[in-house]
């Protein structure tokens, strides 16, 4: 993994002092970095039925659709409030500092269809365990949650117990 981590921008103090932030558009634009990329996160997933990705907004829309096309699922997004045309379910979470949202249509997820959640970053784990609830709420069988990137010491595995997490990128601090 270390030929993706390459083309990884790191930039320290960004959006403050004392974060160092992981710019993954240097990956995203070598073809044969995102290529590889997309190639490895479907690894995981061959062979084990998956009907549907659900791509959290806004980053999760880079990844999921290409992996949706890759494993034969569909798509489905999962998007900030008051984006979405139709009915939706939604749930609210707690972030470090207040809460979000995210909404899915109601009609994305039939009960029984198994659904894989991605994004692009494992963090905190916050955002991705409120797209896991709503999967549930809809009656979908979550089969795992796939990131291209995980803060492995922001612990966010910690909040999505019972759920196949799998993470390309591994960074320690």
């Amino acid at each position: 993994m270390e030929d993706l981590k390459k083309l990884i921008r790191e930039i320290p103090d960004y959006p403050k002092p004392g974060i160092l932030f992981y710019d993954i558009t240097t990956l995203l634009k070598d073809p044969k970095g995102f290529h590889s990329l997309v190639d490895r996160l479907c690894e995981h997933y061959n062979g084990q039925k998956v009907d549907l990705i659900a791509g959290i907004e806004a980053r999760g829309f880079i990844f999921a659709p290409a992996l949706a096309y890759r494993l034969g699922a569909g798509f489905v997004p999962v998007r900030k409030p008051k984006k979405l045309p139709s009915k939706s379910a939604s749930v609210i979470y707690q972030l470090e500092y207040g809460t979000d949202q995210l909404d899915i249509h109601e009609d994305a997820v039939k009960p029984g269809q198994r659904v894989l959640v991605c994004d692009d970053l494992l963090a905190t784990g916050g955002t991705a365990a409120a797209a896991v609830k709503l999967i549930k709420q809809l009656d979908g069988e979550v089969v795992g949650a796939a990131f291209a990137v995980e803060l492995n010491f922001l612990n966010g595995r910690a909040k999505l117990p019972g759920v196949d997490v799998f993470s390309l990128l591994k960074y320690d601090k």
